[in-house]
């Protein structure tokens, strides 16, 4: 009927330790996208909860979200794009400059969004998700538009990040190279309703490189098992 096509995901638990990353993967249309608006408080057409160190996921937490597009602010400079969600902060300007730097757009400070291409708009747009230092940072397929250049050292940039700060990150894919390169733990989501088919820690050292016979062989191990478990 009506209401079980309206159904996700059936039976979803999950439990994420605190400074973990860990990354979504499935096809498209698996509702991973759904799962981090639900995370995010964006959406509450759901039966369950979510809890977050015993208390339930409220607006006092610090989530930020970065989309599958950057949603910078026209009207506001680079600059001031990353500045907007802390300009009450103490040192606010300095913390927006130095997230600037290491996007490596400081040249670029006082352009508007309309002049910066689209690799540097997702740049400007991680280092805003960065600036308020969040306890929950949601990236949904983040870098699915840039150049393979510029997207391999943004995740670099994040690792880096995320190993100063510890946020717990969660990173939705479909691209699986990009999910062992950045995840600690994947979960693998089947088609909907979707559900988990696999749950895995990745124990590979970082960096990872995605040409090393290790990540070859945990990626062709993975493919297989995902697809077993489908059949």
């Amino acid at each position: 009927d009506k209401k079980k096509e309206n159904v996700i995901f059936k039976s979803l638990n999950i439990k994420i330790t605190k400074g973990q990353f860990v990354v979504f993967f499935g096809p498209s249309g698996c509702g991973k996208t759904t799962l981090l608006n639900i995370i995010a408080g964006l959406d509450n057409n759901f039966d369950g909860s979510i809890v977050t160190e015993n208390n339930k996921l409220n607006s006092k937490r610090k989530i930020s979200y970065m989309f599958q597009t950057p949603r910078l602010f026209p009207w506001l400079t680079a600059f001031n794009n990353i500045l907007f969600p802390i300009k009450k902060e103490k040192n606010c300007e300095k913390i927006a400059f130095n997230l600037i730097k290491k996007v490596g757009l400081e040249k670029y400070k006082n352009q508007y969004p309309d002049k910066l291409s689209g690799g540097m708009q997702r740049r400007i747009a991680l280092a805003r998700a960065f600036a308020p230092n969040p306890n929950i940072l949601l990236l949904d397929e983040p870098f699915i538009s840039i150049d393979k250049k510029i997207s391999n050292s943004l995740r670099k940039l994040l690792i880096k990040l995320w190993k100063k700060n510890k946020q717990t990150i969660i990173f939705v894919t479909h691209d699986l190279d990009e999910a062992i390169e950045l995840a600690d733990r994947i979960f693998f989501l089947s088609n909907l309703p979707a559900k988990i088919l696999l749950d895995h820690e990745i124990n590979l050292t970082r960096p990872r490189n995605q040409n090393n016979k290790k990540f070859i062989f945990l990626k062709r191990l993975l493919s297989s098992t995902t697809r077993f478990k489908t059949k």
